[in-house]
């Protein structure tokens, strides 16, 4: 290969040789940017709970020619977590890529009538699964030579009757620029991703009588995600806002 077909090879796949992991990867941003890492030369490893919508993005990105690890899983499985960390050790020592993008939108109701158990379910997916990803994956984060960890957030409009979801998107922003700072003298950056209005289910859910045709889809997220997660990428602890184009604190 000429020095200009490599060049050229590394632009097409930019992310070639890199492992993966993606969450919340059956539908929705989690489906979209697992698919195209793949097809920029990433190996993904898939998690989700809907078997089906792995199968039919493992269906695409084999398609193409590229290459995934499906893991159907429950993120409440927190021995599944630790044990996804011994898994990838075993077999690639090193983790080059974390995208933590499931989420749950949790009961939309006043806080005094939030039953407990929705609650939990709220901070078990979306803040403490999290932090048993981290508590997993950190040493093969390390182990790469520019581990990249992005964290799907939302905006900071804490809406009234949003109470779990907000509270647990709060604690997710703590926790992952208290995690930044941690690895700040390593190679690690970790961050965190505001898409704005997106197409996903989840948002049609929260706001039910939104046209969902208004919306852009989760492909038009794509560069900006790879720019976050880019080995070049020098900003850590911080939030990149998608619809203001710019990263915030």
């Amino acid at each position: 290969m000429s020095a200009t077909e490599a060049t050229a090879a590394a632009s097409d796949k930019p992310f070639i040789g890199t492992i993966a992991v993606v969450t919340g990867a059956s539908r929705g941003i989690g489906y979209a940017v697992a698919r195209e890492l793949a097809r920029a030369g990433s190996h993904v490893v898939a998690l989700a709970r809907t078997q089906g919508g792995l199968e039919e993005l493992d269906d695409e990105i084999r398609a193409y020619g590229g290459s995934a690890t499906l893991v159907p899983v429950d993120l409440r499985d927190f021995d599944a977590i630790d044990r996804l960390g011994a898994a990838l050790y075993e077999r690639w020592g090193r983790l080059d890529l974390l995208v933590g993008n499931a989420g749950v939108l949790g009961p939309i109701s006043p806080l005094g009538h939030v039953a407990p158990k929705d609650w939990d379910e709220v901070m078990a997916v979306n803040i403490s699964a999290n932090w048993r990803l981290l508590r997993s994956l950190d040493p093969l984060l390390r182990a790469a030579p520019a581990g990249r960890a992005l964290f799907v957030t939302s905006s900071r409009n804490r809406h009234a009757f949003w109470g779990p979801y907000s509270v647990s998107k709060a604690a997710l922003e703590a926790l992952v620029v208290t995690y930044a700072k941690e690895v700040a003298i390593t190679p690690v950056r970790a961050n965190l991703f505001n898409p704005g209005p997106i197409r996903t289910a989840m948002r049609a859910r929260a706001f039910p009588g939104e046209n969902p045709d208004t919306l852009q889809s989760p492909d038009v997220l794509i560069p900006a995600m790879f720019a976050a997660l880019s080995p070049e990428l020098t900003e850590t602890g911080r939030v990149y806002d998608f619809p203001t184009g710019g990263w915030r604190d």
